[in-house]
């Protein structure tokens, strides 16, 4: 379970005293915390990946803030969470794998965006970025 790995990656940091470790981790196992909270039981392994795209999501918004304000220092540590973000999702497949995949779904020329990403979503969900999968849904329609 993914909770269980960031718990067991946050006692290590805490011992490492490894602080920007220690604060995506708190802040990633707070998340799954309160989601678990909410639904009442445990989450679910696709449940887990989409609080930690969420989370990836939050980190790439503050990261392209920083670079629009040049900020060197915090580019860094942003590209630094990211890393450890992305280490929790399972291997993320290449734009040639998604197409192939879309194409082996169903997903065909003249279909319709909203209908083509109905078969995306849940067959794709924590194995691509959402960047990805819409581009390649477009290309292929």
């Amino acid at each position: 379970m993914l909770k269980t790995t960031v718990f067991e990656q946050l006692k290590q940091a805490m011992r490492e005293k490894d602080v920007l470790s220690k604060g995506v981790l708190t802040l990633l196992k707070s998340s799954l915390d309160l989601a678990e909270k909410e639904k009442g039981s445990a989450l679910t392994k696709e449940e887990e990946i989409a609080i930690v795209n969420r989370e990836i999501k939050q980190t790439n918004q503050a990261l392209e803030g920083a670079e629009k304000a040049q900020r060197e220092d915090l580019i860094a540590q942003e590209k630094a969470k990211l890393v450890l973000l992305r280490s929790f999702l399972p291997k993320q497949l290449s734009e040639e794998e998604v197409a192939a995949l879309l194409t082996e779904a169903g997903v065909t020329k003249g279909m319709n965006m909203g209908d083509a990403m109905k078969i995306a979503k849940p067959l794709l969900a924590g194995k691509t970025d959402g960047g990805t999968m819409s581009k390649v849904v477009k290309s292929l329609i």
